[in-house]
């Protein structure tokens, strides 16, 4: 019975305060107009070009091997002749 109470409670705090942020968020925002456009605009375009490129070591040919991996080698399996599958 008082957990009722207290969840109809929270409920009422919860609801009240989400109705107070609504009411401060709306007392606060301001309605103010729009600062007005001149009529005169000025555009100034300054253009520069970019250096020019340097030449790069040449890539690496896409069909040769690839000089960036190390070779693949597979694990030795190890074998123990005293033991079965299980270590055992």
């Amino acid at each position: 019975m008082a957990s009722v109470r207290l969840r109809r409670i929270a409920s009422v705090i919860g609801g009240g305060a989400v109705i107070a942020m609504i009411g401060f968020t709306a007392g606060c925002s301001t309605d103010s107009e729009t600062p007005e456009e001149s009529s005169t605009t000025t555009t100034t375009t300054t253009t520069t070009t970019p250096p020019p490129l340097s030449p790069t070591e040449k890539a690496p040919t896409p069909d040769g091997p690839g000089i960036f991996t190390p070779p693949v080698t597979a694990p030795q399996p190890t074998v123990n002749p005293g033991r079965d599958d299980y270590g055992q």
